[in-house]
């Protein structure tokens, strides 16, 4: 797992030098000399140098104003980073859409060696930084680099100045690209205690402080403050892989929270970091939270007819589920609260998570289910930190209905997801429980829903050199869910069953069926009458087949040669391929392929192939199964060699040779 650790940032009484940003405008000829990175020697980019600073001071006019300042060098060896790390985006916040952080001066070089070698650079236009508003509360600043070309190095630095001092900048020491170093530098008052928390897998190389008396001053108060420096040397960079959640949940990177202010005149002491029971009164009072979930009397009376004559709880559950599903259309925006509203939401038939979940949990509490409300972050936004309560990790929210002896978490933001199943964003670790009568708790969001993919193919060899027979696919559980979604992306069954003919080499799509694609909980069956040509112009007597016809693995995911971070997949799976084949008289098989077993350790997978008959008429199988959703990083081994072998039997043909 990740590393994580929590300290606090307090007056450190040792001294120590101070720290000090390197000076904009040198460049060092050594730099645009450069070939290579040596420590990383496929890198097409690497930052020299990378510095930041985050100081909280009063202003003249008396106000405490947070302000960052970052200043970067970064080399390139070729023009494949130049999108990513020659154009700047930097995010700028406003809690109400009118008072925003403010940028300030922005500076840009290039610098690169003419055709002759000459030493030239060209400096960034301040008419080609631009300014785009995202939303409500965020507005980001973009502008590219000029002059880009094979060797050159830039320079960029700014400052942000920021109301919102509470909000001390995350530094990301690790990036895709390796860098020399990275140092990152805070100015804290001492009235002001934060939560700090390093996470990654890297190790802080540098970590000094030191007492700056009397920094911070407000009338006859005044306090003293830290100044702390982190830094890293010779940061490899992050490389991502499959199957994986947010890359920032495994950067090497510091956080800030603020816990605690302390006002300077008179003492008194204002708490930010809150208890659960805090975030548990907030969350239940709030109109667009709670206030949704008490809405039992609006909902009541909009079920009363999808339930009506179902007595059953679990097929009432469904009924008022597919009620949801089909009334409310998801924006696709990730959320847990209702701003405007569950009636709203009805009324538009479109909204947010939140407005479709919460709904979702008053309506099944109308009907008689007991359900609560369960905030989580999705995948992509990254993990939970659980050492201390902040309401800014959850991102979504999702019901869990009990019912009986067992309880359902439950989505309705996809009309195609089967009730009781989560879409993969959601399978992240943990949820926490808010209903309106108990206090809030944790629970796991592994769910028993798995990946399950079954192929049978009966083919008959004939005279001519054509093979003739049926190819039947069952997807079920996760895998049932998305493959009615790659069936709907299609205008209509016709064309998606062309687009599998064009997948399968020298097939021939005579005859299909394609069954329960409106019964979300059932299998999806696809059964395709083929016939294909594996006739060989150049030799008659020997003709080669390859089964997999649909679904072959050729490239292993896992490519590092080991990984720091987990294997997380979200579900276990089971993928299974049985194959008869009937050959005629005149051909037998060549090649008998040998049974093959594979299993990683502690049950968590395992890989096996089985033959069974004779040269004329038999059955080969091979079964995948991974039966964890999550592998640590000392399992990764065993996973990539795993794929190796899959990879290994899937490329054996079956040759059939003529007696």
């Amino acid at each position: 797992m990740k590393k994580i650790i929590l300290l606090s940032l307090i007056l450190f009484t040792s001294i120590v030098s101070f720290a000090q940003d390197f000076a904009y405008g040198q460049i060092d000829r050594a730099d645009l000399d450069m070939m290579k990175y040596d420590k990383d020697t496929s890198a097409h980019a690497v930052v020299l140098k990378e510095y930041g600073t985050s100081r909280i001071a009063l202003t003249n006019d008396y106000n405490i104003r947070l302000t960052f300042e970052h200043h970067t060098k970064i080399k390139f060896f070729d023009s494949k980073e130049f999108e990513q790390q020659g154009t700047f985006e930097i995010p700028i916040y406003s809690s109400d859409g009118m008072v925003y952080e403010d940028v300030e001066d922005i500076k840009g070089t290039t610098y690169y060696k003419d055709d002759n070698g000459n030493l030239q650079q060209a400096e960034l236009d301040p008419k080609k930084v631009f300014r785009v508003r995202d939303s409500k509360h965020w507005s980001t600043l973009k502008f590219s680099m000029p002059a880009l070309r094979r060797g050159c190095v830039i320079e960029v630095s700014y400052k942000l100045i920021s109301p919102f001092f509470h909000n001390l900048h995350t530094w990301y020491f690790q990036d895709r690209i390796p860098k020399v170093s990275s140092e990152y530098e805070v100015h804290i008052p001492g009235v002001f205690s934060f939560n700090t928390s390093l996470r990654g897998y890297l190790k802080i190389t540098k970590n000094t402080s030191n007492l700056e008396g009397k920094c911070f001053t407000f009338g006859s108060g005044s306090a003293d403050c830290s100044d702390i420096v982190w830094g890293m040397s010779d940061i490899p960079a992050f490389k991502s892989e499959d199957y994986m959640t947010a890359e920032k949940n495994y950067i090497s990177a510091i956080y800030f929270e603020l816990e605690e202010y302390t006002d300077i005149t008179n003492g008194a002491k204002t708490k930010y970091t809150k208890d659960w029971k805090d975030i548990d009164y907030y969350l239940k009072s709030e109109r667009w939270f709670g206030g949704q979930l008490k809405r039992n009397s609006l909902m009541k009376d909009r079920i009363a007819p999808v339930i009506v004559n179902k007595t059953d709880p679990l097929e009432k559950a469904q009924a008022i589920y597919a009620y949801i599903q089909n009334s409310i259309k998801w924006n696709e925006i990730d959320d847990f609260s209702s701003d405007d509203g569950i009636r709203q939401a009805l009324i538009d038939h479109k909204g947010n998570a939140g407005d479709i979940n919460l709904a979702l949990v008053t309506a099944l509490n109308a009907g008689g289910i007991q359900t609560e409300a369960v905030l989580l972050s999705t995948r992509r936004h990254g993990n939970i930190n659980k050492l201390y309560p902040n309401i800014g990790d959850f991102n979504y929210v999702i019901a869990r209905a009990t019912i009986g002896d067992k309880t359902y978490l439950v989505d309705a933001t996809d009309p195609l997801l089967p009730f009781g199943t989560l879409p993969m964003r959601c399978l992240n670790d943990q949820g926490r429980v808010f209903s309106l009568d108990k206090p809030s708790y944790w629970i796991d969001l592994n769910t028993k829903q798995r990946e399950n993919i079954t192929y049978a193919l009966d083919l008959t060899l004939r005279d001519d050199g054509k093979m003739k027979g049926t190819i039947t696919r069952y997807s079920s559980g996760y895998s049932g869910y998305l493959r009615r979604i790659e069936i709907k992306k299609f205008n209509s069954v016709n064309e998606y069953v062309e687009n599998i003919a064009e997948k399968m080499r020298k097939t021939r799509i005579v005859k299909s069926e394609i069954v329960n694609i409106d019964s979300l909980d059932k299998p999806v069956g696809e059964t395709y009458e083929v016939e294909m040509n594996i006739y060989d112009n150049l030799n008659h007597d020997r003709l080669s087949f390859s089964p997999f016809l649909l679904n072959q693995v050729t490239v292993n995911p896992f490519k590092l040669a080991e990984r720091d971070f987990p294997v997380d997949w979200g579900m276990p799976s089971d993928e299974r391929y049985i194959v008869n084949i009937h050959l005629p008289q005149q051909y037998v098989l060549d090649n008998p392929p040998q049974p093959m077993a594979v299993s990683m350790p502690n049950k968590g997978g395992s890989f096996f192939t089985a033959f069974d008959g004779d040269n004329q008429n038999f059955s080969f199988s091979y079964d995948t199964r991974f039966n964890k959703s999550v592998y640590g990083p000392e399992e990764y081994p065993y996973l990539k060699e795993l794929y190796n072998k899959i990879i290994l039997a899937q490329k054996n043909e079956f040759v059939f040779k003529k007696k």
